[in-house]
Order: structure tokens, then sequence, then C-alpha cells
């Protein structure tokens, strides 16, 4: 991994996003003025991102916030990795990006067009501002990335699936090169009111920086967020050799299947296993090697416990864990890609975040879960744990560079 872009609610910036990570204070969450009269009004979104001017004006008219969001971090990433695309092989160049729902706000805004003016006044550019493989469509046009191009839907897991589909291209030898990483902005009524409805979301209107609480026993549902994280990977010795900064080594990846709910977990996180040991044996590495685990934690009552007797189970109370959900939110379909980033700056800083809002730690969840302030120490291998509705499952194994 060479380069890092992030667009985060708690900073627009990989170095911004991670110095209010690090510090763990509270949920980057507040009343979202789309949401204004919806059971779940708050949220975790990215505020003056027009204002910073990451996108010009005249592309980004035409272009949903997800898709901008995917542009700016692209951008922040080739420049992080030294890259210059002007130079490159476009052809040996992939982009590979996750999102769980691609253009929802367009396709909410167009829908009300419709309604209210009529078939004759939606806008012509409706389908390529909502679909879903747009936003990794114009990052590629944006650098001339003319290799593989392509977008997972796994739902809260498709940023990892991301990540672990773009190492596999590298492996295969089908490219160089590949920008990947997932984008999500879908506060928008329809969504949130689908996840509200299915009582997915924390009810905590009066406190929303207190509402995102992993693994705490008072955890009531996630945050919803909006954001993206998009990574350069190249081979080792292709980095090596050019002199690259290498912030961490994707080392294994593993997916799954629940095959067990639409919407809720596994109880036992056996289907997340599948995933979480084919990572460990795709990087060739044991349980016992595991030093952190950066984890899906949502702050669902499910969810966490669920992955807490993974965890358990599978690596011993040994990994140093966190959920940075607890500060970002959950971005769905970004989020894998965002919790990578962090995980490799986790590694590359030797300092593991707190969970924010841990106050007193379900008592059911027998992990070594960092709270409060913190952690410095130098992890050598971490674990990237992704999962979504449907029952699919991702895991990264990152390792120090």
């Amino acid at each position: 991994m060479t380069g890092i872009g992030m667009v985060t609610a708690a900073g627009i910036g990989a170095e911004a996003a991670w110095r209010t990570v690090r510090a763990g204070g509270a949920t980057a969450a507040g009343p979202v003025p789309a949401l204004a009269g919806t059971p779940a009004d708050f949220g975790c979104a990215v505020t003056d991102f027009a204002r910073a001017g990451l996108v010009e004006r005249r592309k980004a008219w035409r272009l949903d916030r997800s898709s901008q969001f995917a542009l700016a971090a692209a951008k922040e990433a080739l420049d992080d990795s030294g890259l210059d695309p002007a130079t490159w092989d476009g052809a040996r160049v992939g982009v590979v990006l996750g999102s769980g729902i691609g253009g929802a706000a367009t396709w909410e805004k167009q829908h009300r067009v419709l309604l209210d003016q009529g078939a004759q006044k939606v806008s012509s550019l409706l389908i390529p501002m909502l679909a879903v493989n747009m936003a990794a469509g114009y990052v590629a046009m944006e650098c001339g990335a003319r290799g593989p191009n392509l977008v997972t839907a796994t739902a809260c897991a498709s940023g990892a699936t991301a990540v672990g589909v773009a190492r596999d291209l590298l492996r295969s030898g089908a490219c160089d090169v590949v920008i990947t990483g997932g984008t999500e902005a879908c506060l928008v009524p329809s969504i949130i009111s689908g996840f509200s409805q299915m009582g997915a979301l924390s009810t905590r209107r009066g406190e929303p920086h207190a509402a995102s609480r992993p693994f705490d026993r008072d955890r009531d549902g996630f945050v919803p967020a909006e954001g993206a994280a998009v990574l350069v990977l190249e081979r080792e010795a292709d980095a090596r050799a050019r002199g690259a900064r290498v912030h961490a080594l994707v080392s294994g990846y593993g997916a799954s299947a629940d095959a067990h709910n639409a919407t809720a977990p596994d109880p036992e996180g056996a289907g997340a296993e599948l995933a979480l040991r084919a990572a460990l044996a795709d990087a060739g590495i044991g349980p016992g090697d595991v030093d952190h685990v950066n984890a899906h934690g949502t702050s669902t009552p499910l969810n966490d416990l669920a992955e807490a007797k993974l965890i358990s189970r599978a690596l011993g109370d040994r990994p140093a864990v966190t959920s940075v959900k607890g500060v970002l939110g959950h971005a769905l379909g970004a989020a894998g890609a965002i919790e990578a980033a962090v995980t490799s700056m986790t590694l590359e800083h030797g300092f593991v975040p707190p969970t924010a809002n841990l106050d007193s730690q379900d008592a059911r969840i027998e992990i070594d879960v960092v709270s409060k302030v913190g952690r410095d120490t130098r992890p050598e291998v971490a674990i990237s744990n992704s999962f979504g509705f449907g029952g699919q499952n991702a895991v990264l194994v990152l390792t120090r560079a």
C-alpha cells in the first residue's frame, strides 16, 4: 500500500482523519439537515466538502456525491503514492472500488422531480450519476487507468472486498497498479428511514456524539456515515524498486458467506470465521501471530457480540481490538476501505486508537478492547474485519512494511 486518501466526517484527508481517530474522543455525528423530519435525523456527515474545492465545480455538478468523494480520495492517494498518471502505462492500471448503494442522493432527488414535475424534467444525467459502477469509471477517466475497472457490492463489506480483489489482480499479473477502496454517500431520507424501520440505528437523538458505542453494554444501534477511502496498491518489489514509501502490506484476504439471515449475523460468527481463517492461511500467518484487530464493531447488539465470540474463539485474548466506528460512524460500503486505511496507519505509527464511547464493556464480550486512551505498541500483524447484510464477510490481513 503506497498511497492513502480519505474523506470522512472526522476529517478530510488521511492525516486529518487519523488525528481524530487517534484521539478517540466522541462520535463525529450531528444533526443532518437532509434527514429532518425522519425518525433518525442525525449521522456522521462530511461537512465543508464543497468549500474545500477538492472537485472542480464544473465537474461536481454532474457527479453524485459518492463519486465526488471517490475522486477526492483518489487524488490524495495518488499524490501520496508518488505515481504520475501522465507517465504510466494506463493499460496496466486497474480500479476496484466498493459501494453498497451508489448514487442514492441523485436517485432520491430525481424521483421527486419525476413525481412533482413529470418525466420530461428528469435529468439526462440520472443514470451516470446513480449507477453503482460510475465512481470507479470516473476515477479511471481522471487518471487514465485503462485496466480492469470493477465495483464490488457486498453491502458493508464492499470496501474490504474491493481491496482483496485489487490485491488478487496484482498477484495474477493482470495489473501493475490498482487504485482501490470504497465510497458511500447515502445520508438521505429513504435509505436512513429504511435502516431505522429495521431497528438497526441508534436512537440517541439527544446525544449523537455518544451514540456510536461499539462493545459497550448500552449500545443500541449504529450511526450512519458517509465518506470514502482510496488506496494505491502495487507489488512490493515494484514499490521498493522505485523507492516508494510503503504504508503497509496487504498480506492476506479471505471471504465467505454466513448463509444464515438477510440482516442478522450468524450469532456465533461461524461464517465470518471462515473468512478470517482463509485470510490467515492466505498470508501464511497463524492465529497466535495477530497483534491487533480493527473490528467491524458496528455498535449493534447482535453484531458486536457475534464478532467478539469469533475473535475470542479464533484469536484468543491476545490481540488489541478497536472499532473506529465509535468515532467515524458506519460508512456502509466505504467502511471496510476506511478501516483498512486506519489499520495501515495503526501499523505504521505503532499506535492502536481507542474505541470511542466505550464506558462499560458488555460483560459477555471477553476480548481486549482498547478504550478511553489509545495504546502505544508496535503491532506487526493486524486483521481488519468487514461484514455485511446478506451474510457477506471480508477479512484483510495487513502487516508492517
